[in-house]
């Protein structure tokens, strides 16, 4: 796994939706989002954004359902608010696989996907890694 750094602008989006928190907007009082939130249809498929290994696929407090995908070399994305999970620690992914489905679990009212991509432990913005 040789990490993100040769990606940037390049990784596929892991649902299709509409932004509806971008990452260092506000989320409560001082807090900022450290990710994105996707909106989406409840039950659509989250898809890995890039290769990895699963090393987190169970409850996160204040995220619900997650799988986080190690890319190696420091990086991570992580998937949250999921219904449910596809994919087993340890588990290796491609891009594109099916890892979970879309749900309400962090505890929002409407179905929707929290992506985050951490480089060497840091929340990074993940806008620059997608796609156009």
């Amino acid at each position: 796994m040789d990490g993100l750094a040769k990606y940037k602008g390049r990784m596929q989006w892991p649902v299709k939706g509409k932004v509806l928190h971008s990452y260092g907007s506000a989320q409560s009082g001082q807090l900022r989002w450290n990710g994105m939130v996707i909106a989406a249809k409840e039950g659509s498929e989250v898809k890995a954004a890039h290769d990895g290994t699963v090393v987190l696929s169970n409850w996160l407090r204040g995220y619900g359902l997650m799988v986080v995908v190690d890319h190696g070399k420091g990086d991570m994305s992580f998937y949250g608010y999921n219904q449910a999970l596809l994919k087993n620690v340890g588990d290796t992914v491609k891009a594109g696989d099916p890892i979970a489905l879309v749900g309400n679990s962090g505890g929002q009212d409407d179905s929707a996907l929290y992506f985050e991509i951490r480089r060497k432990g840091n929340a990074t913005n993940p806008s620059p890694w997608l796609t156009r």
